[in-house]
């Protein structure tokens, strides 16, 4: 009986160590990217740790316990965007919407390149109608689709380069004179949008997998095209990364963007049920800039991807005016740069 008891002792405790340790190497991830994979998990990672203070009552002594505790609780705490730090507050920080002001819609989605139901999403988007819709993974079976909705998206911009891309699809006509441009061989697209006479950037990104791939490698690439980001603009994208790590800060410091979304876990392995959601990863985001405030945002049902749709409400204090001139780079307009 007593070699059983010190067994469980250490092995608690052996958990306990290597959670912590995992746990700890989230904070780091400046320092290396192989540090930053664990902060993606940091929530998880704290109530793993808050659980195995459980045992620690009875094969350690209290204090051991509750240091767990505290210190497990502590980290998940830190994913919290409270609205005293900058880049986490663009909603709270809107404010109320004024009579003649209009409001605009933006949809960002992962298609996932073999979605087995596009259907879903031609509806999900013919149904919405939003202003813009930013799009990950398009793929050769994506392309076709893409051409339905020209007519109700006349202005596009498709990325793909290789196997997927990103794209932008618009209601409202591209900026006279402003070429989209497509970045990393179609990670990136860049679009100035007129929208009732105010000129916007409208951006989609598309991140690798985090270390050991080559997310980290990317971002590098990605630095001038995020720096050519206008001083009002909204981008949607699949960063592969929380908003907490460091590459999702990294991505808001090039940018100079702040997140409009801020932990609405859109991202669920398909073997999962829907009721296991809190186990997803809040890596799908909307970023804001300059006159783009955003007012609202909406997690969606999912439409046949891992990715759930985020759709975000956003208004554009007018600081620019374009003529509503007919756009010179419709749907193939696609200038491969950076």
């Amino acid at each position: 009986m007593l070699k059983m008891t010190m067994l469980l002792r250490l092995f608690v405790l052996l958990a306990v160590f290597a959670v912590t340790t995992a746990l700890i190497a989230g904070f780091f991830g400046r320092w290396h990217p192989f540090f930053d994979s664990f902060a993606h998990f940091r929530v998880h990672l704290g109530l793993l740790l808050a659980l195995c203070a459980l045992p620690l009552l009875f094969v350690a002594n209290r204090r051991h316990a509750l240091m767990a505790l505290l210190l497990g609780l502590g980290a998940a705490g830190t994913t919290l965007p409270p609205r005293s730090l900058p880049g986490f507050a663009a909603v709270q920080a809107a404010g109320p919407v004024g009579p003649d002001q209009p409001t605009y819609r933006l949809l960002q989605l992962n298609l996932y390149h073999t979605n087995p139901t596009p259907e879903r999403v031609l509806s999900l988007i013919g149904r919405l109608q939003p202003d813009v819709v930013t799009l990950d993974e398009i793929s050769g079976l994506w392309e076709p689709k893409l051409a339905l909705l020209k007519a109700a998206y006349p202005y596009q911009i498709n990325c793909r380069k290789d196997f997927t891309g990103v794209a932008i699809l618009s209601r409202r006509p591209f900026a006279d004179g402003a070429e989209p441009l497509c970045f990393d061989r179609g990670s990136m697209a860049l679009a100035s949008v007129n929208l009732g006479g105010t000129k916007i950037d409208v951006a989609a990104l598309h991140l690798r997998w985090p270390w050991p791939f080559q997310q980290h490698r990317q971002i590098g690439r990605l630095a001038g095209a995020l720096g050519k980001v206008g001083n009002s603009a909204i981008l949607g994208g699949d960063f592969n990364a929380t908003p907490w790590s460091f590459t999702g800060r990294e991505v808001m410091a090039l940018s100079g963007m702040q997140a409009a979304t801020s932990g609405q876990r859109s991202w669920l392995p398909f073997e999962l049920p829907r009721s296991l959601r809190f186990f997803g990863l809040p890596i799908d985001h909307v970023l804001t800039k300059g006159g783009v405030r955003a007012q609202n945002v909406t997690l969606l049902e999912p439409v046949g991807s891992d990715h759930w749709p985020v759709l975000v409400e956003f208004t554009v204090a007018p600081t620019q005016h374009e003529p509503d001139a007919p756009v010179t780079v419709q749907a193939a307009g696609n200038a491969e740069a950076g």
